[in-house]
């Protein structure tokens, strides 16, 4: 079984500092996204990723994140099985709570 690579909150802001191009999509629903979100993102929840695959690009890096991790692992996993290149595909190590407590200490939590 192939691995999703995992990027954690620091290197998300090196990436986001670095201007290098990249999908970033946010799986989370969306009385979650009205507390909180990462500037830029993509917004699609988990449960319409089959319904918007062909709206998610393939050919650069996609970064998935949700709250703490678990769902957006899951949506890579999916991804790969729906012939993504598991070489673009990152999970946000944490989510959104862990950029919050590290990176954006001033995020609504929850």
């Amino acid at each position: 079984m192939t691995v999703i690579k995992e990027i954690t909150p620091l290197q998300l802001k090196q990436k986001m500092d670095s201007n290098v191009p990249f999908y970033l999509l946010d799986v989370r629903e969306s009385n979650e996204i009205a507390i909180c979100m990462l500037e830029g993102a993509n917004h699609i929840p988990m449960n319409l990723i089959p319904l918007y695959l062909d709206k998610i690009p393939d050919e650069i890096d996609i970064v998935i994140y949700c709250h703490r991790g678990v769902r957006s692992r899951n949506v890579a996993n999916y991804l790969l099985e729906n012939g993504f290149d598991n070489n673009f595909l990152y999970n946000l190590t944490g989510g959104i709570d862990a950029w919050a407590q590290t990176i954006d200490t001033s995020m609504a939590k929850y």
